[in-house]
């Protein structure tokens, strides 16, 4: 490994905690605020009734799920439908997180 690889490795590692802390922020402030949704079915239902007004959509999903074959159909509608109306996607690998964050 080069200087330039580990000091490269090192920024993208800061990086990723910065966005870290500013989504635990994020969704800290809108769990409180209640503007928050919570699981596959209901995010679909509010993204069908009310789409202008979903910011961001969080897609979390462990090594298990990858087995899902349905659940990797819904993850690719609803990944489909914010890309259509212009909603930012983030792809979470730490359900477990999420979890305690929520």
């Amino acid at each position: 490994m080069t200087l330039e690889e580990f000091s490269a490795g090192e920024q993208k590692t800061e990086r990723m905690d910065k966005v870290g802390d500013a989504l635990e922020e994020v969704l800290s402030k809108a769990l409180s605020q209640r503007t928050i949704t919570v699981g596959v079915y209901e995010a679909a239902k509010l993204l069908n009734v009310d789409p202008d007004n979903v910011v961001l959509c969080l897609l979390a999903a462990d090594e298990d799920d990858d087995r899902d074959v349905a659940l990797q159909i819904h993850f690719t509608l609803i990944q489909a439908f914010c890309c259509e109306n212009d909603i930012n996607i983030l792809r979470v690998s730490n359900p477990g997180r999420l979890a305690e964050l929520l």
